[in-house]
């Protein structure tokens, strides 16, 4: 049942539909991601990188409400549900316990790349069949992107 009603042909919003969803559940993800490792960091660079953390993780919150609200004004109802995002990010995940303030960093730069290549084939996706919602895919890789080259850039000189 769709209780809004949808500019897009049926096919286009299927296709803009899907991609929200999934990056969805990708940015919630994230979010969790780095709040688990915000909260289990340890090292000499923990108050940078514990703040650091924070930028990622409101960003993937933020991010997350815009997505959740296109997919709805497509009529696509969107599932953010824990059991959802348990059964669909595919986000290589934090373990349990301290993490070294360099295996944080590895972590971080590793699932935002994960998520980046993923918005990269949704953002072809959508290219003709919603390039509103394509255009909110780039923004967000953008930024994404931006967030990866700050942490990675705290592994210099590489290890």
């Amino acid at each position: 049942m769709t209780v809004v009603r949808s500019t897009l042909p049926e096919s286009a919003r299927e296709t803009a539909g899907e991609a929200l969803q999934s990056t969805l559940v990708d940015l919630i993800g994230l979010s969790l991601i780095g709040k688990q490792a915000h909260w289990n960091i340890v090292g000499p660079r923990f108050r940078s990188i514990h703040l650091q953390l924070d930028e990622v993780v409101s960003t993937a919150r933020t991010f997350s409400d815009t997505v959740a609200e296109r997919a709805a004004a497509l009529g696509v109802a969107p599932d953010g549900r824990p059991e959802t995002v348990a059964a669909g990010c595919t986000l290589p995940g934090a373990k349990s316990g301290w993490f070294r303030d360099d295996e944080v960093v590895r972590l971080i730069v590793e699932t935002l790349e994960a998520a980046i290549g993923r918005l990269r084939e949704r953002i072809e996706t959508t290219e003709k069949a919603d390039p509103v919602t394509q255009d909110l895919l780039i923004g967000i890789t953008a930024e994404l992107e931006k967030q990866r080259w700050m942490f990675e850039a705290e592994n210099w000189p590489r290890d």
